[in-house]
């Protein structure tokens, strides 16, 4: 785990009650920054934010955000204003998975698109315009590997990841001047919440492995790491990229 020293920067984080979210939290503020946990579950927010504060390193609090709603994503961004007086990162993270049902049904569908990709342009768009206002940031999207590749399971789901990298390439050109700079994470099958029930078939937990060439499932903690890398100074000139975090799956 590498300290990017972000002493005296502020990120947000979308969907931090857990998984990626959470460990990226936590590694934003393990490097020093000030965090806003974001949410629809309000006891895993805020838990992250007493993890954040048992750590001893950086500031959190918690804001219930249904990323899905305008105004939900206005007063979120207009919180970590707020509370800690600027906004340098964003990591739009808030997603859903709905592997298990019918995608094409009306009310799934319009649930998928509005969280995954609806959600990932109402964050920008008011994130960017703080943004804008204090001499740049970075924003970061989560997208997935089902952004690159197909899916015959997931329409919704795929649609709306690939629809998340055309807005990170999107916003990376629009702000690209203003000191903005936007990337997407593409994670593979990462062993969190949201894949959990299917893996806890031993029979499909072999499969997933099998079909990642490192031979096993990511950790959360391995794409927060590159997300916190994405928005320091490290990556100062990168922008517009899709990093796959996928062991290799995506590399047949």
């Amino acid at each position: 785990m590498i300290d990017y020293r972000l002493d005296g920067k502020v990120a947000l984080v979308t969907g931090g009650a857990g998984g990626i979210g959470r460990a990226a939290a936590l590694a934003f503020a393990r490097s020093g920054a000030s965090v806003l946990v974001c949410d629809v579950n309000e006891d895993g927010g805020r838990e992250t934010v007493a993890m954040i504060a048992a750590a001893g390193r950086g500031k959190a609090a918690w804001q219930a955000c249904d990323v899905s709603k305008p105004d939900d994503v206005k007063a979120m961004v207009a919180a970590a204003v707020a509370t800690f007086g600027r906004l340098d990162f964003a990591f739009n993270n808030a997603g859903v998975n709905s592997i298990t049902a019918n995608e094409y049904d009306d009310a799934v569908w319009a649930r998928s698109i509005g969280v995954n990709l609806t959600g990932v342009m109402l964050c920008m768009r008011e994130e960017a315009e703080v943004m804008l206002r204090t001499g740049g940031g970075a924003i970061v999207n989560t997208a997935s590997m089902n952004g690159v590749v197909g899916n015959p399971a997931q329409p919704a789901y795929t649609a709306g990841k690939h629809g998340v990298i055309g807005l990170t390439r999107h916003g990376a050109l629009r702000w690209a001047s203003s000191g903005i700079r936007v990337n997407a994470v593409c994670p593979g099958v990462i062993d969190t919440a949201m894949s959990a029930q299917a893996a806890a078939d031993p029979q499909v937990r072999k499969m997933i492995e099998a079909m990642t060439p490192v031979g096993r499932m990511g950790r959360p903690e391995e794409v927060a790491e590159a997300v916190v890398w994405l928005c320091s100074d490290a990556a100062s000139f990168i922008t517009g990229h899709p990093l796959l975090i996928d062991g290799g799956a995506t590399a047949f």
